[in-house]
């Protein structure tokens, strides 16, 4: 890995040393006024198989320890697999935040309901200018987050407590003011990609084998292979796109690398682990209005092609005065989305600063063949971009 060593020093020496912070702090104020005006596409490049996503989220009905703010530091080992994580914000406009708030810290939640601090990783910095990526395995077992002392990410096993870092250091400056992370069901792989598109480069890990692999800057990993050979990665503005990635790991270029454009703006869920099933939602705007709009059908896409293949209406979930975000699948035929009302107030949007008050995102479980929706829980949050379910990152 001779050839990659060296880029990866090429790219770090070329990297911008002055106004890092400057440069980041404007890039996440325009970010905030587009995503509270509207739901901006964002570019996307591909590799097949499972996603996991990002919102500030915090239980509903957090269990007593939260409410008692006995919520404890992750354990060594010993435990059980995740159900969610999320960023606590701790001066909401309105309203109180979670007991024990460490503002910008991340905390997990078990299937069980047991809530753990990970003092371990990368703190947000306040009002969300820089903003710490976080990644759960699909089976929930396995965690990804940048790890401050060692420099780089790790990836931590929850009932061994084994932690692997990544094989090269990433400065902090290298995470941009939007940081993505994607990690394999079995915890080897770990994509990571951000904004805005700085000279130094996205990286996939091999942590087993201690190889890493430039990936294009500007993209949101959505699907992994088994074998971490292909990659699926997406934009989402200011139009639809998809890449796929193959051969990642023969050649130190890609020797199959395909971008597709799709006609219209679709927010996508995570490439289904056949990759082969795209489904998305349609954004937009609410006639004369800033206010974002999902409209009422799951589309299907086809990841190879960019064509809509069909529309199916969806039953038992409403768009209407709702902003419907996918996320990853909870088994053959259904994906989960994340629905949460739309707030829009032209104050809101200039008011970059402000950090939201909480407010209710349910998760259903929808049936992409039907269209039919069961709900599975309902979270509160500030924001649906700073809530991290199992095999999707964060979207935008």
């Amino acid at each position: 890995m001779t050839w990659l060593r060296n880029a990866l020093d090429d790219l770090a020496g070329e990297a911008p040393r002055v106004d890092l912070a400057e440069r980041t702090i404007r890039t996440h104020e325009r970010r905030r006024r587009r995503m509270l005006s509207v739901l901006a596409p964002v570019p996307i490049a591909a590799v097949a198989l499972a996603v996991t996503a990002t919102v500030r989220l915090l239980p509903a009905q957090p269990p007593p320890a939260a409410e008692s703010g006995a919520v404890r530091d992750l354990p060594a080992s010993g435990v059980g697999p995740l159900s969610h994580a999320y960023m606590t914000f701790c001066r909401p406009e309105k309203g109180k935040p979670p007991a024990g708030c460490v503002d910008g810290g991340w905390r997990v939640v078990t299937h069980g309901g047991a809530t753990y601090r990970v003092a371990q990783a990368l703190r947000g910095s306040t009002f969300g200018l820089r903003e710490t990526p976080f990644a759960i395995a699909g089976d929930g077992r396995k965690i990804a987050y940048y790890d401050a002392k060692a420099g780089t990410f790790a990836v931590r096993d929850l009932a061994s407590g084994t932690v692997l870092t990544a094989p090269t250091k990433v400065p902090k400056a290298w995470l941009g003011s939007i940081a993505h992370l994607l990690l394999s069901d079995d915890g080897r792989f770990l994509a990571f990609s951000k904004m805005p598109r700085l000279k130094d480069p996205a990286m996939l890990f091999d942590l087993r084998e201690g190889m890493v692999r430039p990936l294009p800057n500007g993209w949101n990993p959505i699907g992994l292979s088994p074998g971490g050979d292909t990659i699926t990665l997406a934009q989402y503005a200011p139009k639809t796109r998809f890449q796929t990635i193959s051969h990642l790991w023969q050649t130190s270029t890609a020797s199959n690398e395909k971008t597709i454009d799709v006609t219209g703006t679709y927010l996508p869920g995570a490439l289904r682990p056949d990759g082969e099933t795209a489904v998305a939602v349609k954004s937009g705007k609410t006639p004369g209005s800033v206010c974002p709009r999902t409209s009422p059908d799951l589309v299907h896409l086809d990841p190879q092609t960019g064509k809509v293949l069909r529309r199916v209406p969806f039953q038992g979930l409403s768009t209407k005065g709702n902003v419907v975000y996918l996320r990853s699948w909870t088994g053959p035929q259904e994906i989960t989305a994340i629905v949460s009302p739309i707030a829009c107030k032209e104050a809101d949007v200039n008011a970059a600063s402000v950090q939201s008050s909480y407010a209710p995102f349910t998760a259903y479980a929808v049936n992409v063949k039907t269209g039919k929706a069961r709900k599975l829980t309902t979270y509160s949050a500030q924001s649906p971009f700073y809530l991290v379910l199992p095999g999707f990152p964060a979207t935008l």
